[in-house]
C-alpha cells in the first residue's frame, strides 16, 4: 500500500504538489450507505479537518414523530486536507473513496463549501422569483447567502424551490431560495 511519501502527484487533480504541501484543499468522500457519522467522527479522531452537511428532519414512527439530523448529501463527507493526509482519509473505518473524475480526486471549490454552511444556517424570508429558467440551464446563484453555488438546474418544484447539481460532487441540493437570485451561465462558464 502506497504511504504519504510516494503519492503521485495526478491522484489530485488541479493542484501541483507543492501547493498541496503547504495549502489545505476540500474534496469529497464517499461513505458505506448509512455511516456518514460514524466516518465523520472517524474522521475528527484522526484530526482530519471534515465538513458533513446535516439538516433536520421530522421522521415519523407508528408510534411517534422525532426530529433527527440527517446527511444533506447521503453518503458524502467533505475533508480538508493537505497532501500529506490524502491516504490517512482512506483509512479511516467508512470511507470508501474519493469522488473522482477520469481517476482523480476532485477538489471542491472553497466557495461551495461556504456556500453549502451558509444554506445551512439560513432563514431567510423567500420571495417569489420572476425569472424564467428550464431543466438543464446551469445556473450561478449570484445574491443572498448562496451566493457563488453554481450547477445545473435539475428540477423547478413550484415557485420558489428549485433542484440544483452541484458540478464538483455531482449530488443535487434542493434550495428555497427566490428565482430571481438565480441567473443563467453560459457555456463554458465555471
Amino acid at each position: 500500500m502506497p504511504t504519504s511519501n510516494n503519492i503521485h502527484d495526478d491522484n489530485i487533480e488541479g493542484k501541483t504538489a507543492h501547493a498541496l504541501i503547504s495549502e489545505k484543499t476540500w474534496f469529497a468522500v464517499y461513505s458505506k450507505p448509512r455511516f456518514e457519522k460514524r466516518a465523520h467522527t472517524g474522521l475528527m479522531e484522526a484530526g482530519i479537518d471534515t465538513f458533513l452537511p446535516l439538516i433536520k428532519t421530522l421522521k415519523q414512527w407508528s408510534d411517534r414523530k422525532k426530529w433527527v439530523e440527517e446527511p444533506l448529501f447521503r453518503s458524502y463527507i467533505f475533508v480538508h486536507i493537505v497532501k500529506s493526509d490524502y491516504f490517512k482519509v482512506l483509512n479511516i473505518a467508512g470511507v470508501v473513496r474519493y469522488i473522482t473524475f477520469e481517476g482523480k480526486a476532485v477538489p471542491v471549490p472553497p466557495q461551495q463549501i461556504l456556500a453549502i454552511k451558509q444554506y445551512l444556517n439560513s432563514e431567510e424570508i423567500i420571495q417569489e422569483g420572476l425569472t424564467a429558467f428550464d431543466i438543464g440551464d446551469k445556473v450561478e446563484v449570484f445574491r443572498g447567502e448562496l451566493k457563488g453555488l453554481t450547477g445545473n438546474l435539475v428540477k423547478i418544484q413550484g415557485r420558489q424551490k428549485v433542484k440544483i447539481e452541484i458540478e464538483s460532487i455531482g449530488q443535487s441540493i434542493i434550495l428555497t431560495i427566490p428565482k430571481s437570485y438565480l441567473r443563467m451561465l453560459k457555456s463554458g462558464t465555471k
